[in-house]
Formats: structure tokens, C-alpha cells, sequence
């Protein structure tokens, strides 16, 4: 029985190694195709502009849409723009946009340099039809292998366009704004004129009442009237006096808790009529009117006897 040689069996180990390295090399190769392919279907899927630029700032290559918006604007050259000087583009640009361009590339030239990790622009873009915006970005891709340089091109219309609409929103809600103020304002002034003409409408009633009613009533309660007409002539001062007189208003409303007969005598203690006057036109006794003076005055909160009754009054008409 012939048993294998050492170099027989040496020979059949570097075999099974060249069949595992070469099963293995092709496992790699299809692992790379297979990402390489999804990195490039990937790319095609974005709606975003992509190219990459080498370290001269040449276009490798481009995705599906670079390709597609050249072929659509008429851009001459190969549609992926393979090939082309990116920077000698720019360079080259001519009308309202060349500076703009230049400084594009000097910027490039800046990233390709290591001076700036990225940069980035927006821009107008506009065609006769329409309207349109974009955001360029140039990022420089470090690591391992040779230098590269990722260009972008964003279309952000939608964005820029809804900018531009909640400007013009901002502008109108501040335009009604300065609507309302100067309506606010007018209607301050409308109000406090109203409240003038209230107050001066006020002073020409009582103003009336007081030379051309109140003293004929005066002369008649002078008069010998029977009981009853008396007391109708009394009555008819009393309620004149509490209808026009806006001070007897304003006592109510801020002091509640005075009586109806406690509000008649403040009226004609703030009119400057004596105690004794008080007396005769309201058909009561002097200690009656002294009374009633005392629960106004504490009512009101006119503790100290220095505190001149009148005077408070008239304060509460101004």
C-alpha cells in the first residue's frame, strides 16, 4: 500500500486554500456589486441634485436626478456630466449670477483645500414659467482612499415660497393691528367726548331746572296751598332735584347704603342749604336733619369732626 508523499499532501492544502480564497473573493465581489448597486439606487431615489467631484474638482459621476434636470434645462455636455470641471463651470459663468458663481467655486476650492469642512447657499433659480429656489452644499468626505467632494443641489421652492406667504401674513396681521390701535384710539376719543357731552349735557339740565323751575316752585310752596297741593309741590321739588342732578346719581351708585331721605338731605347740604332750610323744604324737624346729617357722615366715613360735610359732597360731583 502507497501511502501520499509530504508534497502530495502539502499540494492538496494550497489547493483547498485557493478554492476558499477564490470562494471567498467571489463573495466579496458580490457583497461590493450588491452595495455598491444599493448606493446608486439609493442616490436615484433622492430628490435632491448629487455629484461627486475628485480633487480637482471634476464630476465622477451624478445621480438620476442631476442627469435628469440637465436633460430638461438644456444643459450641454453628457446629461450626467461626467467628466466636466465643476469649478471651471463656475468660473466660467457669465450674466447676473457670475459672481455669485465665482464665489461658489472659490469656496469648493476652499473645502477641497481642508480649510472648511462644508459650505452652503441658497440661491434664486428662476426660469421664465416659474419661480424656483435651491440649497446648495458642497461637504468634503474624509477617511481612507482618495479625496472627494459631495455637491448638492436642494430645490426648497415649497419651503421659500411658504416663507414668503407667512411674510405676507405677517405684514397683514400687523397692518390690522395698527387697524385696531388707531380704532381703539378713536374710540377712547368718541367715549371720552361722549362722556364730555354727558357731563355738559348734565350742568345745562340741572343748570335749568335750577333757575327756571326750582325757584317758581319755591315761590309756591310760599303760596297758601291747601295740605294736599302742598305736598304735591314737595314732592315734585324732591324728585326734580333726584332725576337732573348727576351728583345725586353718582352718591347712589357709590354709596348704597344711604336712604332715600339720607340722599335728599346730602343734595341740599351739598347745595349749601342750612339746616334749618333743610328742615322747612322737606317738611321735617331740625333734630330730624341733624340726625340724618350724622348717619351720613359716618356713612361716608367722616369720622373727624374737622371734615366739613359740604365740602366732601361737592368733591363727589367733580
Amino acid at each position: 500500500m502507497n501511502r501520499p508523499s509530504r508534497n502530495e499532501n502539502l499540494l492538496e492544502k494550497v489547493e483547498r486554500l485557493e478554492r476558499r480564497l477564490a470562494a471567498a473573493k467571489a463573495g466579496a465581489e458580490s457583497s461590493f456589486g450588491f452595495f455598491e448597486e444599493f448606493g446608486r439606487t439609493v442616490l436615484n431615489s433622492l430628490s435632491v441634485h448629487v455629484a461627486l467631484l475628485d480633487a480637482e474638482g471634476r464630476i465622477l459621476g451624478t445621480n438620476l436626478q442631476w442627469k435628469q434636470y440637465g436633460q430638461e434645462n438644456g444643459i450641454q455636455g453628457p446629461s450626467d456630466a461626467t467628466g466636466m470641471s465643476y469649478l471651471a463651470v463656475c468660473d466660467a459663468a457669465e450674466g447676473e449670477s457670475a459672481d455669485e458663481a465665482r464665489d461658489v467655486a472659490r469656496e469648493i476650492r476652499s473645502v477641497i483645500a481642508g480649510e472648511s469642512q462644508a459650505y452652503t447657499l441658497e440661491y434664486p433659480c428662476h426660469s421664465p414659467e416659474q419661480k424656483r429656489w435651491f440649497l446648495m452644499r458642497a461637504i468634503r468626505i474624509t477617511g481612507r482612499g482618495p479625496l472627494r467632494v459631495i455637491v448638492t443641489h436642494e430645490d426648497i421652492t415649497a419651503l421659500k415660497e411658504a416663507q414668503e406667504r407667512l411674510k405676507t401674513r405677517e405684514r397683514e396681521l400687523e397692518e390690522k393691528n395698527r387697524d385696531m390701535e388707531e380704532l381703539n384710539t378713536a374710540l377712547k376719543v368718541l367715549l371720552r367726548r361722549r362722556e364730555e357731552d354727558k357731563g355738559e349735557l348734565e350742568e345745562r339740565v340741572l343748570g335749568n331746572v335750577k333757575q327756571r323751575v326750582l325757584p317758581y316752585l319755591e315761590r309756591l310752596k310760599g303760596a297758601r296751598l291747601e295740605p294736599e297741593a302742598a305736598e304735591y309741590a314737595r314732592i315734585l321739588e324732591t324728585g326734580l332735584k333726584e332725576i337732573v342732578s348727576p351728583f345725586l346719581h353718582r352718591l347712589t351708585s357709590s354709596y348704597l347704603s344711604l336712604t332715600p331721605q339720607e340722599i335728599q338731605v346730602a343734595g341740599l347740604v351739598k347745595d349749601g342749604k342750612m339746616t334749618k332750610e333743610i328742615a322747612q323744604l322737606l317738611n321735617v324737624s331740625t333734630s330730624g336733619v341733624d340726625f340724618h346729617r350724622k348717619n351720613i357722615r359716618k356713612k361716608l366715613g367722616l369720622t373727624s369732626k374737622k371734615a366739613n360735610l359740604r365740602s366732601h359732597l361737592l368733591s363727589l360731583s367733580e
